[in-house]
């Protein structure tokens, strides 16, 4: 379920947290479902449980996850954690990504439709 390139520029626990940020996103992992312990994923992926660490307290700074003591990590529920700070950061974010894909001639349609596909990808209804 968990992917790594170890041949990768990008650390390990940054495509961790990707990784799980978008299977959170995708459902694939639901609220309150239990991730892997860190000592079992980093025997499962063949690293440091430190760089599992890391990557779970990146995401449960994030919000995507949250951890119980003596139980585990497990899936937030995103949807009522989000602060509208996080959305406005990733309404930026998008606008600035939209802006230069325009530049680049890439057209309007085109981009709609990766929205549309993100969409479709969330599973979730969209009046766009």
């Amino acid at each position: 379920m968990f992917n790594i390139d170890l041949k990768s520029r990008m650390p390990i626990y940054e495509q961790l947290v990707n990784h799980i940020r978008m299977l959170i996103i995708q459902n694939v992992l639901e609220t309150d479902e239990k991730l892997p312990s860190v000592r079992s994923l980093a025997q499962e992926l063949t690293i440091n449980p430190n760089t599992i660490q890391k990557a779970y307290r990146e995401l449960e700074n994030e919000g995507y996850i949250y951890s119980v003591p003596g139980k585990g990590n497990f899936v937030s529920d995103m949807k009522h954690a989000a602060t509208p700070d996080k959305i406005e950061t990733l309404k930026e974010n998008l606008e600035i990504t939209a802006r230069e894909l325009i530049y680049l001639d890439v057209p309007v349609e085109e981009i709609k439709d990766l929205v549309e596909k993100a969409k479709d990808d969330v599973g979730e209804e969209w009046d766009g």
